[in-house]
């Protein structure tokens, strides 16, 4: 059961931590101290999302804009999509597809039941928007998307703030690409740190589906100087790879993508995954999120 704590402050009210159990560990909402009705999502101190009531467009975490931007870049501005997100969270990237693309169709897969529940009740989606949210496994339900159906995926899945291991994998991307329309975009968050080696591979693997790719992180992720966050890009037709340059360098924390020859460069002779070799993501070190 979720447990709400208000404080005061001045007389007025004002909205505490809400803590629940989930299917996943412990989950909070935290409010965000400097927008009255944003929240950020966090599972066992790790954390998820970042959501804005007021603002749906407004995004905070630095991964989360990355994706952002290869939502706007997927069509012509303002065109609707058709979009899977491959994990939910607090439905941060669907929210923002339904504000800056209206009329989208929107499919979540969030195997969380519990945590789906939590946030429908204290953060709802706008009932007007074309979102549908089913609890089942990520891949269960790429598995029911027909062909040539989306024009974007978003992978952005984590049981214990590790991907799962048949999220990974040549047969999982293959399934990706097929439920996409020709052009459209996979867009996936990948956590790593030093070696590396789980990026490296996760770029190689997706290079055996994908003729087109780009990778945006921090620049310290990339040199694998800490654990972080990157975005992989995927699509069979050439990336806008100057504009995705030109948002990423802008951004709050600016950060760097790779490409081309270099992109290939970075994945250092890795062997692609398949679902016999399949790993989990590393566990982040304990002091990534302090």
């Amino acid at each position: 059961m979720a447990k709400s704590r208000r404080r005061r402050g001045g007389g007025a009210q004002s909205p505490g931590p809400v803590v629940a159990q989930v299917d996943g560990g412990t989950a909070e909402l935290n409010p965000d101290p400097e927008r009255p009705r944003a929240w950020t999502l966090l599972l066992d101190g790790a954390p998820q999302s970042h959501v804005d009531l007021d603002d749906p467009a407004y995004l905070s975490f630095e991964y989360q804009r990355r994706l952002g931007h290869a939502a706007d870049l997927a069509a012509p501005p303002g065109r609707p999509l058709h979009a899977l997100h491959l994990g939910g969270g607090a439905f941060t990237l669907a929210r923002y597809i339904a504000a800056t693309r209206p009329r989208s169709t929107q499919q979540i897969a969030e195997i969380d039941a519990a945590l789906v529940q939590l946030v429908r009740t204290h953060l709802p989606l706008d009932p007007n928007a074309r979102i549908r949210v089913r609890s089942i496994d990520a891949r269960a339900a790429l598995a029911k998307v027909p062909d040539v159906w989306a024009d974007l995926v978003i992978a952005d899945v984590f049981g214990g703030a590790r991907t799962p291991a048949h999220l990974t994998s040549t047969e999982f991307l293959a399934e990706v690409r097929r439920v996409l329309r020709p052009g459209g975009y996979y867009a996936a968050n990948v956590a790593d740190g030093p070696p590396l080696a789980h990026l490296r591979a996760q770029v190689a693997t997706a290079a055996t589906v994908f003729p087109e790719l780009a990778l945006a992180a921090d620049p310290a992720v990339l040199r694998g100087r800490r654990f972080g966050n990157a975005v992989l890009l995927a699509s069979d037709v050439p990336l806008p790879v100057a504009e995705l340059t030109r948002r990423v360098a802008g951004d709050p924390h600016p950060g760097r993508v790779e490409h081309g020859r270099a992109l290939i460069d970075f994945t250092g002779g890795a062997a692609p995954v398949t679902d016999a070799s399949a790993r989990p993501s590393p566990a982040p070190p304990p002091a990534a999120f302090r």
